[in-house]
């Protein structure tokens, strides 16, 4: 399904755009005819995919040996509406997300970091990193709706 890391990256990024409807959506119906609870559902497949993406963009950046530039502008693309596609894009047409998953170690210095060889042995069993991360994002995710929402509540 995800079989290279472009398009793990672009189903997230496609995601965190539909999300990012949902909670405007959400909010307008709020705002328009006083349904709160559009904004609660809306907020929450947000969030949720929020912290999915920024897994994954985590993910492909070490996968791809991005810099700290690149990846600091996928991620914040998630915090701007709609951003996550101009950044998918230009991700894409500078070479950042061609490749495959790496697998194996190459003769490349930088395959015998320590989060390398973790990174390919959780990639070679993606049942396993894809378990982890959900754990890690359901984890975050039931932490910040105990702190609550952002601005407080009402």
């Amino acid at each position: 399904m995800f079989r290279t890391p472009h398009t793990l990256f672009r189903a997230l990024a496609i995601a965190e755009v539909i999300s990012w409807t949902l909670l405007i959506t959400g909010l307008v119906l709020r705002a328009t005819t006083g349904w709160a609870l559009g904004v609660t559902i809306g907020g929450g497949i947000h969030g949720f995919i929020f912290l999915s993406y920024g897994a994954t963009a985590i993910l492909v950046a070490l996968n791809n040996r991005w810099r700290v530039g690149p990846t600091v502008a996928a991620l914040v693309s998630a915090v701007i509406p709609y951003a996550t596609i101009p950044a998918e894009i230009w991700l894409q047409r500078t070479g950042r997300l061609a490749g495959a998953w790496r697998l194996e170690q190459t003769d490349d210095p930088r395959d015998g970091r320590w989060y390398d060889r973790l990174m390919r042995w959780f990639l070679r069993r993606p049942w396993v990193l894809g378990a982890l991360i959900a754990l890690a994002v359901v984890a975050l995710f039931a932490a910040l709706l105990i702190i609550g929402p952002p601005g407080g509540r009402d």
